[in-house]
């Protein structure tokens, strides 16, 4: 099982590598520009991959060994300090931290038990392995930026979607992105597209605590508009997804929630094709 944690937990920094490396996406940082952050750039993202790099495969094998959802939290907690401390306390990726943390202990739950990794094989080893743990999670008093969004406009944050099985991922994301693929889209075109359907549907407490929430529905509306006008597929597309960029730095907007579901997608196609 060693040889299977290692290679979910490279897919899983490879997948957080793609979206960093995609451009353009809206507000969010890649190796062109800082987006809407004043606080880092790639390099502070570089920083931060090196030092998840081992936490992964961990929590691969955690998985496989059907550990409760308390390891995986220290496991996860520990990981997060180490990116804190590789980028001098800036929060990269601490949404991904959590979601491909859980992704990844579900695949190797997964494989473990004999399966292939496939969409729903990792979705019913969430909700099966953490699912009641989750709930339990999400009615704990938290005073973080994203909970305190999340209660004051009624939002669904991240540790709701996880205890639902990531609905936005499995549901709207590698559909998406699948799609895309399968109509001829190249790489790229095809990840921007799948980032575009998850803004346009996602509560993104990061862009609700940036944005309040008219910044939310903006962006949410902005995604819409461009699929309604052909996604990714349109001749004018990066052009189109370009000027959105600019008009979401412009308000300070960035859904990083969105780029975090966007990784894991990435991740699932990645890991789902071995």
């Amino acid at each position: 099982m060693h040889g299977a944690a290692q290679r979910i937990g490279r897919a899983a920094t490879v997948a957080l590598y793609e979206e960093l490396a995609l451009y353009p996406k809206p507000g969010l940082v890649s190796f062109i520009d800082r987006g809407s952050h004043a606080d880092m750039d790639a390099t502070t993202f570089m920083r931060s991959l090196f030092a998840l790099r081992r936490y992964f495969p961990q929590a691969a094998a955690l998985g496989a060994q059907q550990a409760g959802f308390d390891a995986l939290e220290r496991l996860g907690i520990d990981a997060e300090r180490r990116m804190l401390c590789a980028t001098s306390g800036i929060n990269t990726h601490r949404g991904a931290v959590f979601t491909l943390g859980l992704l990844c202990a579900s695949a190797g739950a997964v494989l473990a038990q004999g399966g292939p990794c496939s969409p729903a094989a990792l979705r019913a080893a969430l909700r099966h392995g953490w699912g009641a743990a989750l709930q339990a999670r999400c009615a704990r008093p938290r005073s973080s930026a994203g909970q305190r969004v999340t209660r004051q406009h009624g939002l669904r944050g991240a540790g709701e979607e996880a205890a639902l099985g990531l609905p936005v991922l499995f549901d709207v994301a590698v559909p998406a992105l699948r799609r895309a693929l399968a109509r001829g889209l190249a790489v790229r075109a095809a990840r921007l597209e799948a980032l575009f359907h998850v803004i346009a549907v996602l509560d993104d407490t990061n862009l609700a605590h940036r944005g309040g929430l008219p910044g939310l529905r903006y962006a949410q509306r902005a995604a819409a508009n461009f699929l309604a006008a052909g996604g990714a597929a349109q001749a004018d597309a990066s052009a189109q997804a370009e000027a959105i960029h600019r008009e979401f730095v412009a308000r300070r907007l960035s859904p990083g929630g969105a780029a975090d579901v966007l990784a894991a997608a990435c991740w699932v196609q990645r890991v789902c094709a071995d």
